[in-house]
């Protein structure tokens, strides 16, 4: 094969490589590139080739012009680059980030000729990190505990009921509106007890039928009925170590409640179709939108069923009566839609953000959630404003049942005295004030580093 015909093929190899080839004179001066580098610039060959590398801007250059003794590039007294992450300037102005490596050329006497340069566009990865890091600094926030968001009173006091819990293997019972978050605090109360690294089981009361509820719960022998074709398992077996949580548990059925009763007295379980007890060491969660007490005067709930579960009660306020919330909730649902869809939306406009002040929220939490995702389909761009609200938000009635607050009222204040009382039970230990609040370690001492918060100067 002649050299002119290496030369011809050389030239389709370099075309082919999905990476980016510049090669450049002693003085910097390009001299050729290939298909890649015209598509990751923006350049053309004949827009390129003559002019100076520094037109593409690269961040990782360092220019030496003022050493007699040295080549302008520091990159030519090194010899080489390898793995540098750096960013260029596309021709349309857009910026690139680039992973680029670099070698001086030389000819058989050791002399310099000049360089080559490969770059691979990490655009992309670098945009999937900066989401990955966003994610983390959002799930880390400080107003945030075990993923619930809250500096109100009532919510503070929703979180002091939650870490008390924990601490204890009695029944939990969570009383509050559809998709006020019953589901969100039953799972910090697994997560910050004893029983953290045990099982966590859900069951929804309400999804199944009688015999197919007991059988879910408690399992099922082979052949207990038709379709029963072997043994299986329960969930309270499933959990045993762990918490079980009975979601929508005022949906029992009077027999199964009798059971449960059973399970709660006595720790054990019969499988359907079998009379052998089965011991299971399982703390209850339960969780219910309902009013048990007016049930039970109905005839729909039995009472030593309701006082062996409401052993400790948690109520959850509805978004109504926390509406200092709603501004830290609207923007952590908005970074987490933007994030996800990948839509660049630039904020919450003010008069969008009085709109959902004033909004009485009968769905809670869960309908603040759906508002934005309705938003980012009908907002081009730009900022959402009322007019890309839901109808029934943006057209409802201003009904609160406190007025709004100042968005900075006394939140600060809510948040040290917070950390001031975690880190007096806790007796100064940082890693245990952290799992008592829901937070990592270095967000308790960025707050105390913020509040002025000696340890040392604290009543413990």
């Amino acid at each position: 094969m002649s050299s002119i015909d290496i030369n011809t093929y050389w030239k389709m190899v370099v075309d082919t490589i999905q990476d980016g080839v510049m090669v450049v004179s002693p003085e910097g001066v390009i001299v050729s590139v290939n298909r890649a580098f015209e598509q990751i610039t923006g350049y053309l060959r004949h827009e390129i080739v003559g002019k100076s590398c520094t037109t593409i801007n690269c961040t990782s250059c360092h220019v030496a012009r003022q050493k007699e003794d040295c080549h302008w590039c520091v990159m030519f007294k090194h010899g080489h680059l390898s793995k540098q992450r750096c960013s260029i300037t596309r021709k349309d102005g857009r910026t690139v980030h680039i992973l680029k490596n670099a070698s001086v050329l030389k000819d058989q006497n050791g002399g310099i000729t000049g360089a080559v340069e490969t770059m691979t566009d990490i655009t992309e990865l670098v945009a999937k990190e900066t989401q990955i890091e966003t994610y983390r600094q959002e799930l880390d926030a400080e107003d945030r505990f075990y993923g619930m968001i809250g500096v109100s009173p009532a919510m503070q006091k929703v979180f002091e009921l939650i870490t008390n819990a924990a601490r204890s293997d009695a029944p939990v019972i969570i009383y509050g509106e559809s998709g006020a978050g019953k589901e969100m605090v039953a799972r910090a109360i697994h997560d910050a007890g004893l029983r953290h690294k045990q099982p966590y089981v859900k069951v929804n009361c309400a999804a199944l039928n009688e015999s197919l509820l007991e059988s879910e719960l408690f399992g099922h022998v082979k052949g207990a009925y038709t379709g029963a074709h072997k043994s299986r398992e329960g969930r309270f077996e499933t959990a045993s170590g762990g918490d079980i949580f009975l979601d929508e548990i005022g949906d029992l059925p009077l027999s199964t409640q009798v059971k449960l009763l059973r399970v709660l007295e006595e720790k054990v379980v019969e499988r359907v179709g079998d009379n052998q007890p089965i011991t299971v060491d399982v703390r209850i969660i339960s969780a219910t939108n309902r009013n048990l007490p007016q049930m039970i005067a109905g005839g729909a709930f039995r009472e030593d069923f309701y006082y062996r579960i409401n052993v400790i009660p948690i109520h959850i306020p509805p978004l109504r009566d926390r509406s200092e919330d709603i501004p830290l909730l609207a923007r952590s649902f908005f970074n987490r839609i933007r994030l996800k869809s990948g839509k660049k939306l630039d904020g919450i406009s003010k008069p969008a953000m009085e709109l959902l002040m004033r909004y009485h929220w009968p769905g809670n939490a869960r309908e603040l959630k759906s508002a934005f995702e309705f938003a980012f389909v009908s907002c081009p761009g730009g900022m959402i404003g009322p007019d890309h609200l839901p109808p029934q938000i943006a057209n409802g009635d201003p009904v609160c049942s406190q007025a709004a607050r100042p968005l900075d009222e006394s939140i600060d204040d809510v948040k040290r005295r917070r950390l001031v009382d975690a880190l007096q039970r806790t007796k100064g230990n940082q890693s245990e004030t952290a799992r008592l609040l829901g937070i990592s370690r270095t967000s308790v001492w960025n707050q105390m580093k913020k509040y002025k918060i000696d340890k040392n100067q604290l009543e413990i």
